[in-house]
Parts: C-alpha cells; sequence; structure tokens
C-alpha cells in the first residue's frame, strides 16, 4: 500500500448529511517526522457530534469544505519515531477520516488489546463510555432504587448509561425509536421497560412507565422529549443534559423546556460535556471493561465496511438508522 486514502469535506450539508457532501481522495503515504507516528487505520468513529462541525457549531471547531473529515480512530503503528510508542502498538487518536494517518505521539493514546475487543476503544471504552459513566455517576448522581430515564437508549451512550444505572441498583427506562431497538433495550441490555417515541404517545408512555416520577433524566436528544421528561420529573430530579439529537441537522433551534417544570422539581440540571472528565478515563475503562468481562454490560455495533462507506454510514446514523455504535471497518485487526 502506497497511497493513503482520504474522506474530505465537499459541502457544508443542508439538513441531514448525505453521502455527495463528501468526496473520497488519495494521495502518497507521509512519512513519519520527528515524534511522529505512521499508522494504518483498523475501526473509524462515527459520532454525531460530527454534524456539528459540519455546521461550524461545535465547541471543538468546525470542518471546512476541502478539509479532511474529523473523527476518533483505532490505529496500528507501522513507524514509530517516539521512543514511547514501537510498530505494532494499538494507538487511539483523533486522525480523521483517513486510512493512513500520520499521527504526532503527543496526540495517541496507547491502547492495550488485552482489555477489550479493539473496537470497543471507539465504544463503550471510549468517548462514549467516558460520557456516560462521567455524566452519570458524576453528574447524575443516580441512588439505589431512583427512576432513571435515558433517551437514544439503544446508542452508544444512552445503553451504557441504562446498564450502569442498573447495576447502581436503579430502575431503568430507555426511550427509543424503532421496535427493535426497543426490544434490544428490554430484552438484552436489561432496561425495565423502553419507551417509543413513534409507535405510541411519549407522554403517556412515560407517565405508564414512571408513575411516580422522573429521579435522573440523561437526555441525549433535547427538543419535545426533553419537555416531555421535564414534565415528569419528581422532586430533586437530576437532569443530565449531553446530546442534541432533535436540533444537529437543523438551522433552526428547537423550542426549549419550561423551567416552571425545573423549579417545582427543584431539579438540577447540568450539561455534560466530555473533555471535562479526563480524570476519570482510567476508572472508566477499568470498571466497564470488567463489567463486560462478567457479562454485566452488553453492546451493540452498527459495522460499515470500507472508509470509502463512511459517508453514506454516516448519513444513516443522522438519520437515526443505526443500531448500536456506529463505526467503520477500515483495515484488518
Amino acid at each position: 500500500m502506497t497511497d493513503n486514502t482520504k474522506v474530505l469535506l465537499k459541502r457544508q450539508s443542508t439538513g441531514i448529511p448525505v453521502a455527495d457532501d463528501f468526496e473520497i481522495t488519495t494521495a502518497p503515504i507521509e512519512a513519519a517526522g520527528d515524534g511522529e507516528l505512521q499508522c494504518e487505520t483498523i475501526y473509524l468513529s462515527l459520532d454525531p457530534y460530527l454534524r456539528g462541525k459540519i455546521s461550524g457549531r461545535h465547541m471543538s471547531g468546525a470542518v471546512l469544505p476541502g478539509q479532511l473529515m474529523a473523527g476518533e480512530a483505532i490505529s496500528r503503528v507501522l513507524v514509530s519515531n517516539n521512543a514511547g510508542f514501537a510498530a505494532g502498538d494499538i494507538v487511539a487518536a483523533h486522525s480523521g477520516w483517513q486510512s493512513h494517518p500520520v499521527i504526532e505521539a503527543a496526540h495517541a493514546r496507547k491502547l492495550d488489546p488485552a482489555v477489550g475487543p479493539l473496537s470497543t476503544f471507539l465504544g463503550i471504552l471510549g468517548m462514549p463510555g467516558l460520557t456516560a459513566y462521567a455524566g452519570l455517576l458524576r453528574l447524575g448522581e443516580p441512588k439505589s432504587g431512583d427512576i432513571v430515564v435515558v433517551s437514544a437508549a439503544s446508542g452508544a451512550v444512552g445503553s451504557l448509561v441504562g446498564q450502569i444505572a442498573k447495576i447502581k441498583g436503579c430502575r431503568i427506562v430507555g426511550i427509543a425509536g424503532a421496535a427493535e431497538k426497543c426490544a434490544w433495550v428490554t430484552g438484552v441490555a436489561g432496561f425495565d421497560e423502553a419507551v417509543s417515541y413513534k409507535s405510541g404517545d411519549l407522554r403517556k408512555g412515560l407517565d405508564r412507565a414512571c408513575p411516580d416520577g422522573i429521579d435522573v433524566y440523561f437526555d441525549n436528544v433535547g427538543g419535545d422529549m426533553l419537555q416531555a421528561a421535564m414534565e415528569r420529573l419528581s422532586i430533586g430530579a437530576r437532569v443530565v443534559l449531553c446530546g442534541l439529537m432533535a436540533q444537529y441537522n437543523s438551522d433552526e433551534m428547537p423550542p426549549g423546556p419550561n423551567p416552571a417544570f425545573i423549579i417545582k422539581a427543584r431539579a438540577t440540571v447540568r450539561g455534560m460535556v466530555v473533555y471535562d472528565h479526563e480524570d476519570l478515563r482510567e476508572e472508566m475503562v477499568t470498571e466497564v471493561s470488567r463489567w463486560l468481562r462478567e457479562g454485566r454490560i452488553q453492546y451493540l455495533e452498527d459495522r460499515a465496511e470500507g472508509l470509502e462507506n463512511a459517508p453514506r454510514a454516516f448519513s444513516r446514523l443522522m438519520q437515526g438508522k443505526n443500531v448500536g455504535k456506529a463505526i467503520v471497518v477500515v483495515g484488518g485487526e
């Protein structure tokens, strides 16, 4: 292999991204400079926050037309010009949508393949895992017996939030869309109930599942779903605002929740930004990998084969058609 395949943003998406918003290019593989690693990508992560980067609204910056699409990847080191890494090491880095990145060693994190399957370092042992772990335990502060509700419950973050809350002795209600997602949430991930926002009245479903109110609401969606949960908060409830799926593909802001419900419940509302919780990463990997080995954590991956299919897979993700963590298989392990 002498070429590096890259996926560039061709134009800023209008609404839901489509494959034609991106372009595939090739260029010779770059040599690693001093302190750099020449790598080959194994797995590429697709995440909803990338839609915000395309629109220029994400706090981590924008991806402009003509630029390499951003994203985290798991890669194998081919050539190392840093004493801390050797050829054959497996690393995680925000190296973007490309097959053979050159990565600054200072920006790479060495992974131990013995801890868990490599792909899980982009999911339950990676950024989504840290988001779920820190967001629930540090910000949501669940107590045994609490009623915990999480939206986008079959997703990489939501599914882990629910399963961790279950381990901590809570009663878990997941909000999801398709029937297959709801079935997985209860039948495999072990949630106590699932409420579909597609097949019935969301508010009636929440009333049925949470007759005594919601103690912790972990929100990955926003919009009317957030409003519906806010209307059912119990006294002293905690709300964790994590994702914005309701508005990623829109240029218009959805209406926000009525603050009257927050005041009435004396609720605490906190925003979750995963970059603030890096100090919990090692603890999260230790705990979640242990639960995984013990069979207490289940996960789903929505895999696309080949870097050239990343744009189409990203479009599926932003339409909510994925089932589990969206990953592109770029190279072999």
